[in-house]
């Protein structure tokens, strides 16, 4: 038997944008291919609703807005589009939020999983990483007690591992920060 080779067809933005419109399936999209998001823990929503309930409330009458779940990033490179959900992301520049998706985020955070870890790690901290206006990336562990927090700073990024119960994530160009209790809250840790 030979085997015939078939001609994989490409996805301009727009149709991914529109077909996500349709799907019942929350897809992300990396230079034309789609992947399809992968289903959610009890503890990773608990995380994601704490994280986004205090910003949200902290944030409530400024200009920056919080975005939960299906609300894309795009990342446009030279040669490429990718767009991702985050779980958690904050838009600051009003000019660069669309209906569906946003192209200038302040913070983004990640909720990880068995699933998404490697992916959360580097793939998307790199994707991340080059949108000017991101200043801090937020990686958040589900299975134990600690919270990656990348701040950018003029030379580059800075990396702080959070853990324990005293010590609180902040977003100081947000002035916001929460404490890990509050973000673990009801999953256990």
């Amino acid at each position: 038997m030979s085997a015939v080779r078939t001609k994989e067809v490409l996805l301009s933005p727009d149709e991914y944008i529109a077909g996500e419109l349709l799907s019942e399936v929350r897809h992300e999209y990396l230079a034309g291919r789609t992947y399809e998001r992968s289903e959610s823990s009890v503890e990773h929503n608990h995380i994601a609703g704490n994280f986004f309930g205090e910003l949200g409330v902290h944030l409530r009458g400024k200009q920056s807005q919080p975005f939960a779940v299906d609300m894309k990033v795009r990342i446009q490179t030279e040669s490429d589009d990718s767009f991702y959900y985050p779980d958690v992301m904050v838009n600051c520049d009003p000019a660069g939020q669309h209906r569906y998706f946003c192209d200038t985020p302040a913070l983004i955070v990640e909720v990880l999983s068995p699933d998404t870890e490697r992916t959360d790690r580097r793939e998307k901290r790199f994707a991340y990483q080059r949108l000017a206006s991101l200043h801090t990336y937020v990686l958040i562990a589900q299975e134990q007690r600690e919270v990656t927090v990348y701040h950018r700073l003029a030379d580059g990024w800075e990396k702080t591992i959070l853990t324990g119960n005293d010590t609180p994530l902040v977003v100081p160009e947000l002035e916001f920060s929460v404490a890990l209790d509050t973000l673990y809250a009801r999953t256990g840790l």
